[in-house]
Protein backbone atom coordinates (compact mmCIF):
# COMPACT_ATOMS: atom_id res chain seq x y z
CA UNK A 1 0.00 0.00 0.00
CA UNK A 2 1.79 3.33 -0.97
CA UNK A 3 1.27 5.97 1.21
CA UNK A 4 0.04 9.93 0.32
CA UNK A 5 -0.37 11.36 -3.31
CA UNK A 6 -0.50 14.75 -4.52
CA UNK A 7 -3.41 15.66 -7.19
CA UNK A 8 -2.54 18.85 -8.51
CA UNK A 9 -5.83 19.89 -11.06
CA UNK A 10 -4.85 21.49 -13.57
CA UNK A 11 -7.28 20.39 -16.39
CA UNK A 12 -9.60 23.53 -16.41
CA UNK A 13 -10.28 26.20 -19.00
CA UNK A 14 -9.42 29.60 -16.78
CA UNK A 15 -12.08 30.57 -18.46
CA UNK A 16 -12.84 33.62 -16.23
CA UNK A 17 -8.87 35.15 -16.58
CA UNK A 18 -10.28 36.30 -20.25
CA UNK A 19 -8.41 35.01 -22.52
CA UNK A 20 -4.89 34.47 -20.52
CA UNK A 21 -3.73 31.81 -18.94
CA UNK A 22 -3.53 31.98 -15.06
CA UNK A 23 -1.84 28.64 -14.32
CA UNK A 24 0.93 30.44 -16.33
CA UNK A 25 0.78 33.73 -14.93
CA UNK A 26 4.73 34.28 -13.64
CA UNK A 27 5.19 34.57 -10.20
CA UNK A 28 9.02 35.27 -9.23
CA UNK A 29 10.37 34.16 -12.62
CA UNK A 30 8.16 31.34 -12.96
CA UNK A 31 4.77 29.79 -14.47
CA UNK A 32 2.31 29.49 -11.19
CA UNK A 33 1.78 26.19 -11.63
CA UNK A 34 5.28 24.73 -12.14
CA UNK A 35 5.74 26.82 -8.61
CA UNK A 36 3.07 24.85 -7.01
CA UNK A 37 4.05 21.71 -8.51
CA UNK A 38 7.47 21.94 -7.66
CA UNK A 39 6.83 22.90 -3.93
CA UNK A 40 4.65 19.72 -3.94
CA UNK A 41 7.61 17.49 -5.44
CA UNK A 42 9.67 19.04 -2.47
CA UNK A 43 7.38 17.22 0.08
CA UNK A 44 9.04 13.89 -1.44
CA UNK A 45 5.57 12.64 -1.66
CA UNK A 46 4.35 11.52 -5.29
CA UNK A 47 2.64 14.21 -7.03
CA UNK A 48 0.01 13.73 -10.08
CA UNK A 49 -1.03 16.52 -12.13
CA UNK A 50 -4.02 16.44 -14.42
CA UNK A 51 -4.16 18.82 -17.69
CA UNK A 52 -6.02 18.95 -20.55
CA UNK A 53 -5.39 16.43 -23.50
CA UNK A 54 -5.69 18.74 -26.36
CA UNK A 55 -6.65 22.63 -26.58
CA UNK A 56 -5.09 25.25 -26.44
CA UNK A 57 -3.43 25.54 -22.77
CA UNK A 58 -2.44 21.88 -23.08
CA UNK A 59 1.04 22.50 -24.79
CA UNK A 60 2.06 25.61 -22.68
CA UNK A 61 0.66 23.95 -19.17
CA UNK A 62 2.95 20.44 -20.15
CA UNK A 63 6.35 22.91 -20.81
CA UNK A 64 5.84 24.36 -17.75
CA UNK A 65 6.11 21.10 -16.14
CA UNK A 66 9.54 20.02 -17.83
CA UNK A 67 12.22 18.49 -16.06
CA UNK A 68 9.69 18.23 -12.66
CA UNK A 69 9.51 15.01 -10.48
CA UNK A 70 5.64 13.91 -11.29
CA UNK A 71 3.18 12.22 -13.25
CA UNK A 72 0.97 13.59 -15.99
CA UNK A 73 -2.59 12.26 -16.20
CA UNK A 74 -3.99 13.76 -18.94
CA UNK A 75 -7.97 13.83 -18.88
CA UNK A 76 -10.05 13.74 -22.13
CA UNK A 77 -12.99 14.87 -20.64
CA UNK A 78 -11.73 18.12 -19.05
CA UNK A 79 -14.89 19.95 -20.82
CA UNK A 80 -16.59 17.88 -17.66
CA UNK A 81 -15.31 20.47 -15.33
CA UNK A 82 -13.54 19.89 -11.81
CA UNK A 83 -14.66 16.47 -11.47
CA UNK A 84 -13.38 15.16 -14.42
CA UNK A 85 -9.75 15.93 -13.00
CA UNK A 86 -10.64 14.56 -9.48
CA UNK A 87 -11.96 11.56 -11.32
CA UNK A 88 -8.89 11.18 -13.58
CA UNK A 89 -6.39 11.83 -10.34
CA UNK A 90 -7.98 9.26 -7.69
CA UNK A 91 -8.34 6.62 -10.31
CA UNK A 92 -4.13 6.84 -11.68
CA UNK A 93 -3.00 7.33 -7.98
CA UNK A 94 -4.46 3.77 -7.30
CA UNK A 95 -4.47 1.90 -3.70
CA UNK A 96 -3.07 5.18 -1.83
CA UNK A 97 -3.65 5.32 1.90
CA UNK A 98 -4.79 8.98 0.92
CA UNK A 99 -5.00 11.72 -1.48
CA UNK A 100 -4.30 15.28 -0.81
CA UNK A 101 -6.11 17.80 -3.63
CA UNK A 102 -3.70 21.05 -3.92
CA UNK A 103 -5.27 23.26 -6.15
CA UNK A 104 -3.11 24.96 -8.77
CA UNK A 105 -4.13 28.86 -8.14
CA UNK A 106 -3.85 28.97 -4.63
CA UNK A 107 0.07 30.69 -4.73
CA UNK A 108 0.01 31.11 -0.85
CA UNK A 109 0.15 28.21 0.17
CA UNK A 110 3.88 26.85 1.27
CA UNK A 111 5.63 23.76 1.25
CA UNK A 112 5.38 23.62 5.21
CA UNK A 113 1.33 23.56 4.77
CA UNK A 114 1.78 20.68 2.79
CA UNK A 115 4.09 19.28 5.45
CA UNK A 116 2.44 19.90 8.18
CA UNK A 117 -0.83 18.91 6.58
CA UNK A 118 0.39 15.51 5.84
CA UNK A 119 1.80 14.67 9.21
CA UNK A 120 -1.40 15.58 10.94
CA UNK A 121 -3.16 13.44 8.21
CA UNK A 122 -1.29 10.28 9.40
CA UNK A 123 -2.04 10.62 12.82
CA UNK A 124 -5.57 9.43 11.52
CA UNK A 125 -5.82 8.40 8.05
CA UNK A 126 -9.25 7.08 8.51
CA UNK A 127 -10.86 11.00 8.22
CA UNK A 128 -10.73 13.61 5.84
CA UNK A 129 -8.34 16.79 7.00
CA UNK A 130 -9.00 19.97 5.33
CA UNK A 131 -6.56 23.45 5.83
CA UNK A 132 -8.82 26.19 7.17
CA UNK A 133 -8.36 30.20 8.18
CA UNK A 134 -7.32 31.18 11.19
CA UNK A 135 -11.24 32.45 11.48
CA UNK A 136 -12.23 28.71 10.69
CA UNK A 137 -13.21 28.89 6.98
CA UNK A 138 -12.83 26.02 5.45
CA UNK A 139 -10.38 25.52 2.74
CA UNK A 140 -7.83 23.74 0.74
CA UNK A 141 -5.86 21.70 0.51
CA UNK A 142 -8.08 18.71 1.36
CA UNK A 143 -6.62 15.26 2.02
CA UNK A 144 -9.22 12.69 1.32
CA UNK A 145 -8.67 8.61 2.96
CA UNK A 146 -8.32 5.56 0.78
CA UNK A 147 -12.16 4.54 1.92
CA UNK A 148 -13.42 7.89 0.09
CA UNK A 149 -11.31 7.79 -3.47
CA UNK A 150 -14.12 5.34 -4.96
CA UNK A 151 -16.13 8.13 -4.52
CA UNK A 152 -13.76 10.55 -6.36
CA UNK A 153 -14.11 8.22 -9.20
CA UNK A 154 -17.37 8.31 -9.97
CA UNK A 155 -18.07 12.08 -9.01
CA UNK A 156 -19.53 14.16 -12.00
CA UNK A 157 -19.88 17.92 -13.30
CA UNK A 158 -18.54 21.25 -13.03
CA UNK A 159 -17.68 20.77 -8.96
CA UNK A 160 -15.62 19.66 -6.10
CA UNK A 161 -15.91 16.75 -4.16
CA UNK A 162 -18.14 18.89 -1.38
CA UNK A 163 -20.45 16.30 -2.13
CA UNK A 164 -18.05 13.82 -0.44
CA UNK A 165 -17.51 15.20 1.86
CA UNK A 166 -20.79 15.56 3.57
CA UNK A 167 -21.99 13.48 6.73
CA UNK A 168 -17.91 13.42 7.04
CA UNK A 169 -16.15 14.00 10.21
CA UNK A 170 -13.83 16.49 8.87
CA UNK A 171 -10.94 17.30 11.14
CA UNK A 172 -9.19 20.79 10.02
CA UNK A 173 -5.78 22.20 10.47
CA UNK A 174 -5.42 25.71 10.52
CA UNK A 175 -3.21 27.59 8.20
CA UNK A 176 -1.87 31.58 8.61
CA UNK A 177 -4.03 34.05 7.46
CA UNK A 178 -6.38 33.34 4.56
CA UNK A 179 -3.67 31.06 2.48
CA UNK A 180 -6.25 28.26 2.74
CA UNK A 181 -8.96 30.21 0.47
CA UNK A 182 -7.05 32.27 -1.39
CA UNK A 183 -7.31 31.56 -5.00
CA UNK A 184 -6.94 33.87 -7.87
CA UNK A 185 -9.53 33.05 -11.04
CA UNK A 186 -9.44 36.39 -12.89
CA UNK A 187 -7.52 39.37 -13.49
CA UNK A 188 -9.03 41.64 -11.23
CA UNK A 189 -7.60 38.63 -8.62
CA UNK A 190 -4.01 38.80 -9.56
CA UNK A 191 -3.43 42.70 -9.72
CA UNK A 192 -4.98 42.52 -5.81
CA UNK A 193 -2.59 40.05 -4.76
CA UNK A 194 0.52 41.37 -6.51
CA UNK A 195 -0.68 44.71 -4.91
CA UNK A 196 -0.72 43.26 -1.28
CA UNK A 197 2.46 41.36 -1.92
CA UNK A 198 4.38 44.46 -3.26
CA UNK A 199 3.14 46.38 0.21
Amino acid sequence: MAGLAILIPAAGASRRMRGSDKLLADIDGEPLLRRVAAMAARTGERVLVTLPASGPSAPGRRAALTGLRLEIVPVADAHDGFSASLRAGADHAGPVEGLMVLMPDMPDIEREDLTRLIAAFAEDPTHPLRAATETGAEGHPVIFPRRLLQELRVLTGDRGARVVLEGESVRTLVLPGDRAILDLDTPEDWDAWRRRRES
